[in-house]
């Protein structure tokens, strides 16, 4: 096989094709159309060559898999997005193909007719271009050389070179002639090594902190684009794989690591990277790259074709299938905004405003920047999730379907519509787009754990936990997998491995509020409240966002503290005021003091509203109604709150959560020994007992006996 993935032995009856206003040069690699070339990967010009070999002809998916990539760790999905790229590229439709037809589970055919006339076979070879370029290059150690091998490994909030690789595919360079792009050769190795190479975390060595995000997002953009280049392995860099690059070699299986630090100032960025060889410690290359600010997009390119043509020598488009992934906008301002957008995201609340805010303004520079709409589709599908929130949704919907019409075959956007699927009800689509981009490098992990969540979802546990252990394989240094397990467990009623798997995610990445809130949530359910408050603690010195408040409310409740229950709560209410389990909560509190229990209808009709509103548009969950029950029942709405009863214990009257709202429903209806019969169940499903001793409602009626 190639170096492009074309097979060596294909019978190649013509170097160029022409159908309707298409023109495919096999010689220059080259599609136009309509007079316009359509940039294609490698692999898919790879693909499109072999079908058109054999026109009207059922090219076997295996057939395909086999010539163009090796059949080597790959699943048949790698095929399917390239089949979208290239109908993407031909303006074909799925439904109603004029040139690329599906036959399902068998393979692809080539059915657009040939003009056998303008089949020609002297086509001319593209030459690449000279190479030029400013770096210096030595081999002796540059002048800013970045801090040596070994070095301790950093410890990163909500992992942030981690997530954004999920969330790019790959470091952007701009393509226009007039950026002056940056290419030189490189001098062949003295000898051959492996074709592997594991990126670390790209340092800022800049004097501002918060520009850590900028050096991270280049460095897991680095990681996704090499990881596109035939022959190149790219393994996934992890915390405890040692400190020196011997041991990086034998942990993480490269014969090479990639290290760089980058130093941004107002006007121009300078990043010294140098290439490491694991058998011996060696430095391979250095070099030090200095460009003004609006070229880093080509600096980047320049970096991953230099590590490219040293590990596997010339390329055979002359870097064009390296340029062609990095570049998902033109725009410098646009990038920053989208690098900042993630940072934001991936640092604490993934619901936050900030994020939102910089995905919007990434598109203000780039309207046609579909990776920024995909952040705000995922970003506002979280927000659907957490905040029980029906705007969010539709929020999601509309960036989601905008992002698709902008390119449907990025990665990012696909596994945007995945999350939307999901969260919609719609397993069985959510699950085809995850599958679409499970072989994508840098999101793997991620969609591997979107699979998990529809096993856990579909009461598959089994399968769940096997996806999880592949995506910890994918990606071993995201704690938010961890996180992710965590709540995942606990959804299955595996509460002490759910607590278990939040810790670790919070030794990961111990400046993540994010993970501790829903650590010290863990707690507070099972019951551990002591163990709970300074996990809250510490996570409302991170980021004191409204679950963390929540949280901390109802450890103050169950220490009998009902005035900084209150405090607390409110303090909820004012951040997220359009989530009705935080009204809930105050009407709670509230309740539980004579002095302020007039003032609790009031919060249980503003939490009954916002319940309602989530229950008609989506049917809502038995937790849901069962809360609704108990806020009806609050606001003299006896009849209504029955039949939430009803309807909730007809969803899933064994749920602990249900069977202790439909328990203060019924006791508070006069209903005392429905109210025993339910809490009963609640202990029956395992409901922490300290969460029923020290319910003031309980208490009063003598259920319970008060701690």
């Amino acid at each position: 096989m190639t170096a492009d993935g074309v097979p060596p032995n294909a019978p190649v009856v013509a170097s160029r094709y022409c159908f309707d206003d298409v023109v495919v040069d096999l010689n220059a690699r080259t599609l136009v159309r309509a007079g316009e070339v359509r940039t294609l990967e490698p692999k898919a010009f790879a693909v499109l060559a072999l079908l058109l070999e054999r026109p009207g002809e059922l090219v076997p998916r295996d057939d395909l898999l086999d010539a163009v990539w090796g059949h080597r760790h790959v699943t048949p999905g790698v095929l399917t997005r390239v089949i979208a790229q290239l109908r993407h590229a031909l303006d074909d439709d799925a439904q109603h193909p004029r040139y690329i037809q599906t036959r399902h589970a068998l393979g692809y055919s080539f059915i657009g007719e040939l003009r056998p006339d303008l089949v020609v076979n002297d086509a001319p070879t593209v030459q690449p271009p000279s190479a030029e370029g400013d770096a210096r290059v030595s081999t002796a150690e540059p002048a800013a050389q970045p801090s040596s091998l070994p070095r301790e490994p950093q410890t990163r909030g909500y992992p942030r070179a981690a997530w954004i690789v999920a969330m790019t595919l790959a470091a952007v360079v701009l393509v226009a002639t007039a950026i002056g792009l940056y290419r030189q050769r490189v001098t062949p190795l003295p000898h051959a090594i492996a074709p592997s190479v594991a990126v670390l975390p790209f340092r800022s060595l800049g004097p501002d902190p918060a520009d850590r995000y900028f050096a991270e997002g280049l460095g897991a953009e680095m990681q996704n684009a090499l990881a596109g280049v035939h022959g190149l392995q790219v393994a996934p860099w992890r915390a405890d794989a040692g400190n020196d690059a011997r041991s990086l070699g034998r942990r993480l299986g490269v014969a090479s690591v990639l290290d760089a630090a980058v130093r941004r100032g107002r006007d121009r960025v300078q990043i010294d990277a140098r290439l490491v060889e694991t058998s011996s410690g060696g430095t391979l290359w250095s070099r030090h790259y200095d460009r003004p600010v609006g070229e880093i997009f080509a600096m980047q390119s320049a970096i991953a074709a230099d590590v490219a043509a040293a590990l596997v020598g010339a390329l055979p488009d002359a870097g064009e299938g390296l340029r062609r992934r990095l570049a998902p906008t033109r725009n410098v301002a646009a990038f920053d905004a989208y690098l900042r957008g993630l940072h934001e995201l991936l640092s604490g609340d993934r619901g936050n405003q900030r994020a939102l805010d910089y995905f919007r303004q990434a598109l203000a520079k780039d309207p046609g920047f579909a990776r920024a709409q995909a952040g705000i589709c995922r970003t506002e599908t979280w927000r659907f999730e957490s905040q029980r929130n029906p705007d969010a949704f539709e929020s999601a919907q509309l960036a989601c379907r905008t992002a698709e019409n902008m390119d449907p075959t990025i990665g990012e956007v696909q596994l945007a519509m995945g999350d939307l699927y999901r969260v919609q009800g719609d397993d069985q689509k959510a699950g085809r787009y995850y599958r679409g981009v499970v072989d994508y490098p840098g999101l793997r992990a991620q969609a591997l754990v979107g699979l998990a969540k529809l096993d856990v979802a579909g009461g598959r546990v089994d399968d769940a936990l096997a996806h999880f252990r592949e995506a910890q394989q994918a990606n071993p240094s995201d704690a938010h997998v961890y996180a992710e397990l965590g709540y995942q467990q606990y959804l299955a009623n595996r509460r002490d491995d759910a607590i278990a798997s939040m810790a670790q995610a919070t030794r990961m990445a111990p400046d993540n509020g994010d993970y501790w809130s829903l650590y010290g949530g863990l707690l507070l359910t099972a019951g551990r409240t002591d163990a709970a408050e300074p996990a809250l603690e510490r996570a409302a010195t991170l980021e004191p966002d409204d679950r963390v408040l929540a949280n901390l409310g109802t450890v103050k409740y169950q220490h009998g503290d009902y005035a900084a229950a209150v405090a607390l709560y409110r303090r909820a209410t004012a951040l997220s005021p359009d989530t009705y389990i935080n009204f809930g909560n105050l009407g709670d509190a509230l309740l539980a003091r004579e002095s302020t229990a007039g003032l609790a209808p009031e919060a249980f009709r503003r939490a009954a509203e916002l319940a309602q509103h989530y229950v008609d548009f989506n049917g809502g969950e038995a937790t849901d109604l069962a809360a609704l029950g108990w806020y009806r029942a609050n606001i003299g709405e006896r009849e209504r709150a029955l039949a939430f009863v009803r309807a909730s214990e007809a969803r899933d009257g064994k749920d602990e959560n249900v069977a202790y709202y439909n328990a203060e429903t019924l006791l508070r209806l006069g209903d005392v020994e429905g109210a025993r019969q339910r809490l009963a169940i609640a202990r029956q499903a395992g409901i922490a007992e300290s969460r029923l001793t020290t319910n003031r409602l309980f208490q009063r009626a003598g259920l319970v006996a008060a701690r």
